[in-house]
C-alpha cells in the first residue's frame, strides 16, 4: 500500500510539473484564439460572465460527456471556476486547467482499479439489482466512491449478458452453460474497458493535451458550434477529406471488439496496395518512425489516425499480425492517392426513359492545383459520358453530403442555369456580396431530381437552395441540417507552431434573401426518412447561429414553375401502399422508442437482457424484412466511357458490382426516377 501511494504521489508530481511547464504554450493559444475570434468570426461574442458559464459547461461536457467520472466532490471544487474564466483570459492565466486534468486521471485510475477488483467479484444476475434506462437526461454527477462501484458492477454485468446473447440468441443454452460462458467472457469485457479508459488517458498523445484542447473546443463552440481547434495533423486530416488527392498509405483502420487495431479497407493503387504484404483483417501491433512509436493496444483509433497523417511521419513501419499468425514488419512511405470517398460515378437508370444517376458525396477540392478543379469538374467529365448516352433527366444524390467547399457548389450550381446571382454573402460588419454565376448557357438543360437529407448539410445545401430559388430542379427527400454558414482555416501564429483554428467568417443567404440557417431546405416533396427525430440538425446544436434574412432583394432570371403540386400528389399516391416505405416509418419509430425515447428500468437478470434484446432484434427483422428483399423495376447500367475505363481494372469491376446493386436496391433512388419520369411527362403534355 505504501509503494503505491509513493508511486501515486510521483506520479502527480510529474504530471504537475509536466502541465505547468506546458501551460505557457496553452496560454499562448487561448490568447491567439481570442484575438482571431475577435478580429474574424462572424458573430464574436463579450468575454464576460455569460461567456465564462456556457464555456464551463461546454468544457466539462467535452471531459466527461455522460457525467461517469467525475464525482459531484470534484464539481463542487470546478464550480468556483463557472464565473472566472473570463477573468482568467483577461490575465492570462491558464494554471485553472491543470486541476482538470490532474483529477481527471485520477478518477479514470480509480475506475480502472475498480474495474480490476471486479475480476474477484462473484457477479450477481438474480435480480437484486435494477436497470434504469431514461431518456434525453444527463445523469448526476456521483456522491460517493459506493456509487461509482455499483456503476461499474451493474455496467460490466449488462454487457457481460448483452455480449452472451449476441454471441448465442438460444437461451436454454445459455442458462445451461451460464457459469463456463461468463467466466471466460468476463475477465475480456473488463480488460476491454480499462482499455478504453487507458485510451482517453492516452488521447491526443496524453491527457493533458486532451484536456487544453477540450477547453479551446470549449471556447469556439460557444462562438458557434462549426468552428474548431486544430493541430497541424487534425488540420491535414480535415483538409485531406476536402480534397481529391491526399499523401497517405492507403489505409483504412478500425478498433475491433478486442481492442485491436485492424486494417478494414486498402485503396487501390496506394503504397499498402502497391507493397502486397498487407491485407484487409490484418492486426497493426505498432506504428514506428526513426523517432517515435505508437503501441496499438489500448489506443483509439483516432489516434492511429492521427499518427498515419501526421505529417512528419512520411516513412513508417508497421508491425502487422497476420490473420495465420505470423508478424511481419513492413516498411511504407506515403505515395499521393485519390480519394476513394470524394470519387463520382455516372450511371444510366432505365424504366421508362433513361435518365442519368450521379452521387456526390461531398464538395471536395484539388487544393493544390492551380485551377482548383474539384468535384463540379467531375461532375461536368460524368455529365458529358452520360449525355453521349441521350439520357432525357438526371438525378443529383446529396444524401449524407456534408458539403466542402463553396466555390465547388458555385460551379456545380452554374452548370445548370444561363447565369445570375446564386447566394448573397455576409460578413461580420454587416456588409454583404453576391456570388454570381458569370458563364451563359448551361451544360445540361433537361429535367433534375436534387436527393437531399438530414445530414445533407453546408456547400450541400447552398447547392439545393440555388435549384429550388430557380425552379431548375425538385428537391426531394428530408430537411437538410441547417449549416448556412462558411469557415475558414487560420494559424494561431505566423509560424503556426500554436496550431489552428477552423472559424466561422460568413453566413450565406438565398438568392430571395432568406436564409436557411439553423432550419434546413424544405424539400419540394419529403418522404419517410429513417433519421426523423433524431435531432442531429444544427438547430438542436447548442450556440448554433440564428436564422434571420438580409435586407436584400436581387432579380435573378427564375425558371417557369414546376409542377410540384402534381408530382407530389403522384408521388403520394405512389407511397400510401408502399411497403418498403412503410418499413422506414416502422424502424425509426422503433429505433426512437428503444433509444431517443427509452424511459424503463427492469431487474439485472439474463432473462430480461434477453428479452429486451430479442424484442428489439425480432421487431427489426419483421419490419425491415421489406427492405432486405425489395428490388427496383428499373435496370441500371454504366455508360459505355465507363465501361471501357473498367474492363482492365478488377477491383474497380467488383466494387461497381456493388454499387450497381445498391442502386437497385434504393428505394429514394426509385422513387426519385419515378418522380423525374413523372416531370418528363407532365413536361411533355404542356
Amino acid at each position: 500500500m505504501l509503494k503505491r501511494t509513493v508511486f501515486y504521489l510521483s506520479v502527480c508530481f510529474s504530471l504537475s510539473f509536466g502541465f505547468s511547464q506546458d501551460n505557457q504554450r496553452f496560454c499562448e493559444q487561448l490568447q491567439a484564439l481570442q484575438k482571431l475570434v475577435t478580429s474574424n468570426h462572424y458573430q464574436p461574442k463579450v468575454i464576460n460572465d455569460s461567456l465564462s458559464s456556457s464555456v464551463y459547461d461546454l468544457f466539462l461536457d467535452n471531459l466527461d460527456d455522460s457525467n461517469r467520472l467525475f464525482m459531484q466532490e470534484d464539481i463542487d471544487v470546478f464550480e468556483s471556476d463557472r464565473l472566472q474564466i473570463d477573468d482568467y483570459i483577461h490575465t492570462n492565466n491558464c494554471e485553472f486547467v491543470t486541476k482538470y486534468a490532474e483529477v481527471l486521471n485520477q478518477r479514470i485510475e480509480d475506475s480502472k482499479d475498480i474495474l480490476r477488483a471486479l475480476e474477484t467479484v462473484t457477479f450477481d444476475y438474480s435480480g437484486k439489482d435494477t436497470l434504469r434506462f431514461k431518456k434525453d437526461s444527463k445523469w448526476p454527477y456521483f456522491r460517493s466512491k459506493e456509487a461509482v462501484k455499483s456503476y461499474w458492477s451493474k455496467r460490466m454485468r449488462y454487457n457481460i449478458l448483452y455480449a452472451l446473447v449476441e454471441n448465442d440468441s438460444v437461451l436454454d443454452r445459455l442458462k445451461t452453460d451460464f457459469k463456463d460462458l461468463e467466466k471466460e467472457l468476463k475477465p475480456k469485457l473488463i480488460q476491454k474497458e480499462i482499455c478504453q479508459l487507458e485510451a482517453l488517458q492516452n488521447k491526443l498523445g496524453s491527457l493533458d493535451a486532451f484536456v487544453k484542447e477540450s477547453f479551446l473546443n470549449a471556447y469556439l463552440h460557444y462562438h458557434d458550434p462549426n468552428s474548431s481547434f486544430f493541430t497541424p495533423t487534425e488540420k491535414e486530416i480535415f483538409e485531406s477529406s476536402l480534397s481529391n488527392h491526399q499523401f497517405s498509405f492507403g489505409i483504412t483502420t478500425e478498433k475491433n471488439d478486442d481492442g485491436d487495431i485492424v486494417i478494414v479497407h486498402i485503396s487501390p493503387g496506394s503504397a499498402a496496395f502497391n507493397n502486397g504484404e498487407i491485407e484487409v483483417n490484418d492486426v497493426i501491433k505498432s506504428l514506428q518512425t526513426t523517432s517515435q512509436t505508437l503501441e496499438t493496444y489500448c489506443v483509439s483509433n483516432e489516434d492511429v489516425i492521427d499518427f498515419l497523417f501526421d505529417q512528419k511521419h512520411n516513412t513508417i513501419t508497421f508491425k502487422i499480425k497476420k490473420k495465420n499468425g505470423p508478424v511481419l514488419d513492413i516498411e511504407l512511405t506515403k505515395t499521393e492517392t485519390k480519394t476513394e470517398d470524394n470519387t463520382v460515378s455516372g450511371f444510366i437508370i432505365e424504366d421508362q426513359s433513361k435518365v442519368g444517376y450521379i452521387s456526390i458525396p461531398s464538395f471536395y477540392s484539388d487544393m493544390d492545383s492551380p485551377n482548383g478543379l474539384g468535384l463540379a469538374n467531375d461532375v461536368a467529365k460524368e455529365l458529358y459520358k452520360l449525355q453521349k448516352e441521350n439520357i432525357e433527366g438526371l438525378i443529383l444524390d446529396l444524401r449524407f453530403n456534408g458539403g466542402g467547399s463553396m466555390k465547388e457548389a458555385a460551379d456545380l450550381s452554374g452548370m445548370f442555369i444561363n447565369r445570375g446571382p446564386l447566394s448573397i454573402l455576409r460578413y461580420n460588419n454587416g456588409e454583404t456580396i453576391t456570388i454570381k454565376d458569370f458563364n451563359r448557357g448551361s451544360l445540361f438543360t433537361k429535367p433534375i431530381v436534387v436527393l437531399v437529407n438530414n445530414y445533407s448539410a453546408s456547400a450541400s445545401e447552398f447547392f439545393a437552395a440555388s435549384m429550388q430559388d430557380y425552379n431548375r430542379a425538385v428537391i426531394v427527400g428530408a430537411t437538410t441540417h441547417g449549416k448556412a454558414s462558411a469557415q475558414v482555416i487560420f494559424p494561431l501564429d505566423e509560424d503556426e507552431t500554436l496550431g489552428y483554428s477552423k472559424l466561422t467568417v460568413e453566413k450565406f443567404y438565398r438568392v430571395t434573401g432568406q436564409s436557411h440557417q439553423s432550419k434546413g431546405v424544405v424539400p419540394d416533396i419529403i418522404l419517410p426518412n429513417l433519421y426523423d427525430g433524431f435531432k442531429t440538425q444544427e438547430q438542436f446544436e447548442a450556440f448554433a447561429l440564428k436564422n434571420d434574412t438580409v435586407g436584400k432583394t436581387i432579380k435573378f432570371p427564375k425558371l417557369k414553375k414546376l409542377p410540384v403540386l402534381e408530382l407530389k400528389k403522384k408521388s403520394f399516391n405512389r407511397l400510401v401502399n408502399h411497403t418498403p416505405f412503410d418499413a422506414i416509418k416502422g424502424l425509426n419509430q422503433l429505433i426512437l422508442n428503444n433509444y431517443f425515447n427509452l424511459d424503463t428500468e427492469y431487474q439485472l437478470t439474463l432473462d430480461n437482457v434477453y428479452n429486451e434484446m430479442m424484442n428489439y432484434r425480432q421487431h427489426w427483422s419483421t419490419i425491415s424484412q421489406p427492405l432486405d428483399v425489395h428490388q427496383s423495376r428499373f435496370l441500371v447500367k454504366n455508360s459505355q466511357s465507363t465501361k471501357e475505363v473498367m474492363r482492365y481494372n478488377e477491383d474497380q469491376k467488383r466494387l461497381n458490382e456493388t454499387i450497381l446493386k445498391d442502386i437497385k436496391q434504393d428505394i429514394y433512388i426509385e422513387e426519385a426516377q419515378a418522380i423525374l419520369q413523372d416531370l418528363l411527362k407532365l413536361n411533355a403534355l404542356n
